[in-house]
C-alpha cells in the first residue's frame, strides 16, 4: 500500500486517480506529477514500485504545499479576513455564503437546518 503525505492511497485506482486522494492534488495537477517523475500513467497503485512511490513522494514533498501544511495554511488566511473584519470575514464568522450568493431562499448548507419561529402555530382545517 503506497503512502504519500500521512495518505493512504487506494489500490486498485490508477496513479492519476489515485494522486487526488490527497488534499491539495486535483486531476491536472496529478497528471503533472505523474508526467515530471517520469511514473507510467497506466499503472494502477498496487503495481508500483518502492522506487516509483519514493519519487512521487519525493516530487510531493519539495514542490507542493498538501495535506495539513495547506489545511493549516487555508485556516489562517480565513482568520484573517476574519480579525480584519472584511465583508468575507464577516460572512465566515456568521455561517453565511462567502461568495454572493443569495440567502433569502436556499443557503441551507451553510445556514444549518430550518429553525422555528416562536408562536407561530400551524393552520389546521
Amino acid at each position: 500500500m503506497a503512502r504519500i503525505a500521512g495518505v493512504d492511497l487506494p489500490r486498485d485506482k490508477k496513479v492519476e486517480i489515485g494522486l487526488t486522494y490527497i488534499f491539495g492534488i486535483g486531476r491536472e495537477l496529478a497528471r503533472r506529477i505523474v508526467e515530471s517523475t517520469g511514473v507510467s500513467a497506466d499503472l494502477r497503485i498496487k503495481d508500483l514500485n518502492d522506487a516509483d512511490v519514493n519519487r512521487l513522494r519525493q516530487a510531493i514533498e519539495k514542490d507542493y504545499r498538501v495535506e495539513g501544511a495547506l489545511r493549516t495554511e487555508v485556516a489562517m488566511n480565513i482568520k484573517r479576513l476574519m480579525d480584519i473584519g472584511s465583508y468575507r470575514g464577516i460572512r465566515h464568522r456568521r455561517g453565511l455564503p462567502v461568495r454572493g450568493q443569495r440567502t433569502h431562499t436556499n443557503a441551507r448548507t451553510k445556514k444549518g437546518p430550518r429553525r422555528a419561529i416562536a408562536g407561530k402555530k400551524k393552520i389546521t382545517k
